[in-house]
Formats: structure tokens, C-alpha cells, sequence
């Protein structure tokens, strides 16, 4: 078995965090793992995009051209990947930021206002880790043990006031 995501917003939204964190949770779990980060030159505010495989055999290539899940955080975002989805795949679109719907009829799409979730609990700058809990809870791979032990290696020990943070967005993607 092999999942092809790819998270995709501006620089600043942590999508590269996030799609770390699942490539770690891939890890601990001991499956095949390729992360592989891309943002434009602007860094904040500019492009950002993060395409991560977990898989049961060894990962070949680490781009993903059309992923089985697109985690859209703004609207050129999704302009942009909505197209490349497999079909029969599954668009997850933080709908405090995006206002139009999926064109498409032949994928799952899940709308989750993630950032205004993130806004209204005091947990500015974790839409992603909202979007990350809700995208496990999904695909029954919503593991505790193993999330522990991805966001060990995803946050340093000087931010570790921030791993109940990220714990309690986690929590509330699952629970959305």
C-alpha cells in the first residue's frame, strides 16, 4: 500500500511541518518514507508545497504528481493541484480561506475552517495541525502513540512549550 499527500498553501502556514509530521508518524510506524519540501524564493508569504509518500515497500521517487490527498490551504493552491488528485482521491480545503468549492465530482472533499478553528481556540498558526488531525482521523491512522513520537522529533526541546499546542489542535481536527 502507498499514499501520496501533498500539502500545498503559502510560506508561514507550516505546511512543511506538517507534512514533516506525518512523514515521521510514517517512520515510527516503520513504513517507506520520502518528504520532500518546496517553497518559493519569498519564504513567508510565498509558495509553499510539501509532497510526502508512506508506503509499504520502498518509495522510488519522492515527487507526487497526482496525489491520492490534497491539503489545500489557500485558494492558488487549489487552482492550482485540484486537478492533478487521482481520481476517486480526497481534497481537504481550509475553508476560512478558500471560499469557492471543489469543481471536481470524482474525489472526497472535506471543507474544515481550520484557520478560523485555529483563531477562535488561541491557536494562532496551527490550521495545519487542525488539517493533520482531522486527515489521520480520516484514514483511521489517528494513533496517539505514534503522533507522540512524531511530534518528539518535529519539535525541538527549545519549543517544547508548544507540544501541548500542537496536541490540542491535533485533537480538534480529529474531533471536527
Amino acid at each position: 500500500m502507498m499514499t501520496q499527500y501533498l500539502f500545498a498553501g503559502f510560506g508561514g502556514q507550516g505546511i512543511l511541518f506538517a507534512g514533516k509530521l506525518l512523514a515521521y508518524k510514517g517512520l515510527t510506524e516503520e513504513k517507506n518514507v520520502s518528504w520532500l519540501p518546496s517553497y518559493g524564493p519569498e519564504m513567508r508569504g510565498g509558495t509553499a508545497n510539501c509532497s510526502v509518500i508512506i508506503s509499504d515497500d520502498p518509495v522510488g521517487a519522492p515527487i507526487v504528481l497526482n496525489p491520492d490527498v490534497l491539503i489545500a490551504m489557500n485558494l492558488p493552491s487549489l487552482d492550482k493541484y485540484e486537478d492533478d488528485v487521482v481520481p476517486g482521491g480526497t481534497i481537504i480545503v481550509d475553508s476560512s480561506l478558500i471560499e469557492r468549492e471543489v469543481k471536481r465530482t470524482d474525489v472526497k472533499v472535506v471543507y474544515i475552517p481550520a484557520t478560523k478553528m485555529a483563531s477562535d481556540n488561541g491557536l494562532d498558526g496551527l490550521a495545519n495541525m487542525i488539517i493533520c488531525g482531522k486527515l489521520m482521523e480520516m484514514a483511521g491512522e489517528y494513533n496517539e502513540e505514534t503522533i507522540e513520537k512524531a511530534l518528539a522529533k518535529c519539535i525541538s526541546a527549545r519549543h517544547a512549550d508548544l507540544l501541548e499546542y500542537n496536541r490540542k489542535a491535533l485533537k480538534m481536527g480529529k474531533e471536527f
